[in-house]
């Protein structure tokens, strides 16, 4: 008699992912409807500084164009880390609960940060210098995080990222962000020499010990 062999099918559930991607590009809809003439500048950013520019103002960081986009970069950023992470075995692409905990460290990480950067700017009298700042580099990676999010659909549908693939992508939103960095840096040059012993003390207490503290933890956890 032959013995039957029962394989449990496990299916993975990709409908949280489906329902955010979703609302990425229905915000992204939106957001081209409402704002149609800021949204044309914006998505121009990489070959014109106009919308910086035009939307220099520190208000415009509390605006709903801003924020709105801003959880579209997080949900794009987040959905890369878990692809990341994924790859090299700590968790699965399908796994929503670690993407909760990768969105909400990152959503913390983010906004701490920010807060931590208003007290400091404070109390270093540079507060129209980081409002302005802060606002270019949301600007900026916001721009990123919106050019990750057709490349996350394709990877978290598809089998096909390899190392080559995920060193390449990381590279190159590190060059972009750098080069970003450069161009925000060099917007407020005279602003940053006029203060530049207070400039330096911000750089090293909220530009590179954060990432370096981060770093820290997750190659030691």
């Amino acid at each position: 008699m032959m013995d039957l062999v029962f394989n449990e099918r496990i299916i993975e559930n990709k409908d949280w992912a489906t329902v955010l991607f979703v609302l990425c590009f229905t915000l992204i809809a939106v957001n081209r409807a409402v704002f149609e003439v800021r949204f044309a500048e914006f998505i121009r950013i990489a070959i014109s500084d106009k919308y910086l520019k035009i939307y220099k103002d520190s208000g415009n960081m509390n605006s709903w164009f801003t924020i709105s986009m801003f959880f579209v970069q997080l949900i794009s950023f987040s959905f890369l880390i878990q692809l990341t992470l994924s790859y090299f075995g700590y968790t699965t692409k399908t796994n929503w609960i670690s993407y909760i905990q990768i969105i909400t460290l990152l959503g913390v990480f983010i906004l701490s940060k920010y807060l931590i950067e208003k007290i400091i700017a404070t109390t270093f009298n540079i507060e129209e210098f980081n409002e302005q700042f802060n606002l270019q580099k949301v600007n900026y990676r916001t721009y990123v995080g919106l050019l990750v999010l057709p490349l996350n659909v394709l990877l978290f549908y598809n089998d096909f990222l390899s190392k080559t693939l995920l060193l390449v992508i990381i590279s190159i939103i590190l060059i972009i962000n750098m080069i970003t960095y450069f161009f925000s840096l060099k917007n407020y040059q005279n602003l940053i020499l006029s203060k530049f012993f207070y400039f330096i003390l911000y750089l090293c207490a909220l530009e590179i010990a954060p990432y370096y503290f981060m770093y820290y933890w997750f190659t030691k956890s």
